[in-house]
């Protein structure tokens, strides 16, 4: 009888665990072709509660360092600093209902993340259904 409930408790203790962890910080992206660091991006909570997402580096001394395809007044504005993810809203275990900008194109996308572990970051831009779009995953420094 003692072993049921101890796998309850430690199932809860791991869940809570898990669930509690934040996506606030920095984080690695990856390019997805040669596997090479890209950028550090700062996730942080705006005064709204909402999370929001900013280049904090450029890790390839070849990037450029304006966003010379990005509409609006973001347009040629400098990258480093610039907004990319925006209103992701917690959900459970999943920050949802936010949108990502891609600077290489300037497309905006609807997008959510979830934490795979305190160290992995899973983000999927998409279009209409979450189904049909790509999916990234950023590391924590």
């Amino acid at each position: 009888m003692k072993t049921p409930i101890i796998s309850v408790l430690v199932f809860l203790f791991l869940s809570s665990h898990i669930f509690g962890q934040s996506p606030v910080g920095i984080w690695q992206t990856v390019d997805d072709n040669n596997g090479d660091i890209r950028s550090e991006m700062e996730l942080y909570l705006s005064d709204d509660g909402k999370l929001e997402g900013r280049v904090h580096k450029l890790m390839r001394e070849d990037a450029p360092i304006t966003c010379d395809r990005c509409p609006g007044e973001k347009k040629d504005a400098p990258l480093i600093g610039m907004v990319i993810v925006w209103d992701l809203q917690k959900d459970g275990s999943k920050w949802e209902g936010g949108r990502i900008m891609d600077p290489e194109n300037g497309k905006t996308y609807n997008c959510y993340i979830k934490l795979e572990s305190q160290e992995k970051l899973k983000i999927r831009g998409y279009i209409g259904l979450a189904a049909l779009g790509r999916t990234q995953y950023w590391y924590r420094k």
